[in-house]
């Protein structure tokens, strides 16, 4: 299973826990499902029918949709465009989210004070994470942001942010993690295939109690990307990733 990071894991994780005073319980296996994540998100490309993931309707173009979005990458990168230097991103409290893994397509760096005000508002200066990937000479290229919400948040609330005519929110849905701390259980694998998380074929509560895992019907919460600075073709801007990054290499 590919192990490459997402920031949706802790960062969303954060940003959708419950209310003050009720526990949140997280352990090893909760930890590799947010880097399980990332795998899900690798191959964006085919997740049409996928059961491990929801995405927003597309709505028709509604007058003033492409000027709103138009805005929001404009203020995005006259807002954003100074992180272009990781060094200040990170000065600013946006930090690598695993930064001991290899092999990203794209690097999240988080910012959890983001991650919980999204709760409450929408900032569009004020993303919970930033998207970067690395350059030939092994440097972060700034490509985009990340936005995340509540899983409860309405269609209605998802669309006087970004546009559903444009972008498309996403949801990691219908999981079956292994037990708590049984960390070695998500090597199981049937038929050459995972078990458990986003690549396994459990999609019902009867399925995972069967295999002895924990179904989870919605991991995280409703997120967006907004690839401003990975081109200027709206197709790239909007979609769920950047493109691969051309001549780029794994951080060792």
């Amino acid at each position: 299973m590919r192990r490459a990071v997402l920031v949706m894991g802790l960062t969303v994780f954060v940003a959708c826990r419950p209310a003050p005073g009720r526990a949140v319980a997280a352990d090893s296996t909760d930890m590799a499902a947010a880097a399980a994540a990332d795998g899900e998100m690798a191959s964006m490309g085919s997740m049409a029918g996928d059961p491990h993931m929801k995405m927003t309707p597309t709505w028709p173009l509604a007058p003033g949709d492409s000027a709103r979005a138009r805005a929001l990458v404009t203020e995005v990168r006259t807002a954003l465009g100074k992180y272009r230097d990781v060094r200040v991103a990170v000065a600013d409290g946006f930090k690598e989210f695993l930064p001991n893994v290899k092999n990203q397509r794209v690097y999240h760096f988080t910012n959890w004070r983001h991650a919980l005000a999204a709760r409450f508002g929408f900032d569009p200066a004020s993303p919970t994470a930033l998207l970067y990937q690395q350059d030939s000479a092994g440097g972060m290229r700034l490509v985009g942001v990340m936005y995340t919400e509540a899983p409860s948040t309405s269609l209605d609330e998802l669309n006087r942010r970004v546009p559903l005519s444009i972008a498309h929110w996403h949801e990691h849905v219908n999981w079956c993690l292994p037990p708590r701390g049984a960390l070695g259980r998500w090597r199981d694998s049937s038929g050459g295939k995972p078990v458990f998380g986003p690549f396994g074929p459990i999609v019902t509560p009867a399925a995972c109690d069967s295999a002895g895992g924990r179904f989870v019907p919605r991991v995280f919460g409703w997120m967006v990307h907004v690839n401003a600075f990975a081109g200027d073709d709206p197709k790239v801007i909007w979609a769920v990733e950047p493109p691969e990054p051309s001549g780029a290499h794994a951080k060792m």
